[in-house]
């Protein structure tokens, strides 16, 4: 290789390193904030409320701290419309609506699959 090629190719490796790092990182903390809204959602059925905001509230506590990291790499608008899903998850987990909290637990899940979707690399999001 050139001597002058080997900056821009390093360069790229770096870059494909962090896209394929990024992706499996998302995957994995989406996976365990959905496993903590099956939980949640699993309490509600049961007919434990308190279990069930904090479940939600242990989920949220996590995603908070990602906050960051998410607005940097990812969609804002659908790290503010998973976050606006929390908040109401947990106004209808301490309200005790049965039917409405497992629908808005449900959409929060579908968003963050979307997040995780969105951050995968993959050729639909290369192009």
């Amino acid at each position: 290789m050139k001597k002058g090629l080997w900056l821009p190719a390093a360069l790229l490796a770096g870059i494909l390193a962090f896209c394929l790092w990024n992706s499996a990182s998302m995957t994995r903390s989406t996976a365990r904030w959905q496993a903590q809204l099956e939980e949640a959602e699993r309490l509600a059925l049961a007919g434990d409320w308190e279990g069930t905001a904090a479940a939600i509230q242990e989920g949220y506590d996590e995603w908070s701290k990602r906050q960051t990291y998410l607005h940097i790499v990812t969609n804002h608008d659908a790290v503010d419309a998973a976050e606006a899903m929390y908040h109401r998850a947990l106004a209808f987990a301490r309200s005790e609506e049965d039917s409405e909290l497992r629908a808005e637990l449900a959409d929060l899940r579908d968003q963050l699959r979307l997040l995780a979707e969105m951050e995968e690399f993959s050729v639909k999001n290369v192009l």
